[in-house]
């Protein structure tokens, strides 16, 4: 009885420091962040990406599936490799910097198989960073809002 009690607890605290998750589907697209001691890097994801999409979001990380776990012979985690990030969000496009902690096989055989990646948010900028706290506090919806906040602004 007394370990049931310690064991609540323990989860009941562990559950409020983490980021509340919160389920959104948005595509993905994900490759490398450039090495920088890589002298001809460009930064841009236009030569070996990967498409995708969340399965769920926090203020901290980000749970993403896609089609494969590595891009080329480089693996998505690991070795502190840095991922660019590219949330499509009607329109709208937030960019971010991850580092891959975690991944997990689903699918049931070799022709349904994806790869869940848990990933930590590492950098963002402001603007991108007021967008994805939208879709945090606003899900599904955030992406009309946000699209029109930045037509009217542009205005």
């Amino acid at each position: 009885m007394l370990r049931e009690l310690a064991s609540f607890f323990s989860s009941t605290i562990a559950e409020r420091r983490a980021s509340s998750r919160k389920r959104h589907s948005v595509p993905i697209k994900v490759c490398f962040a450039p090495e920088t001691s890589l002298v001809r890097s460009t930064g841009r994801c236009d030569d070996s990406f990967l498409s995708g999409e969340t399965v769920d979001v926090s203020a901290t990380g980000i749970g993403f599936i896609v089609p494969a776990i590595r891009i080329k012979e480089k693996y998505l985690v690991g070795q502190e490799r840095v991922l660019n990030v590219e949330l499509d969000l009607s329109g709208r496009k937030i960019r971010m910097q991850v580092r891959g902690v975690r991944y997990e096989r689903v699918g049931i055989h070799l022709s349904a198989e994806r790869f869940v990646v848990g990933a930590e948010i590492v950098n963002m900028n402001d603007e991108d960073q007021a967008a994805y706290d939208h879709l945090l506090k606003y899900g599904k919806k955030a992406g009309k809002a946000t699209s029109s906040i930045i037509e009217i602004g542009v205005e």
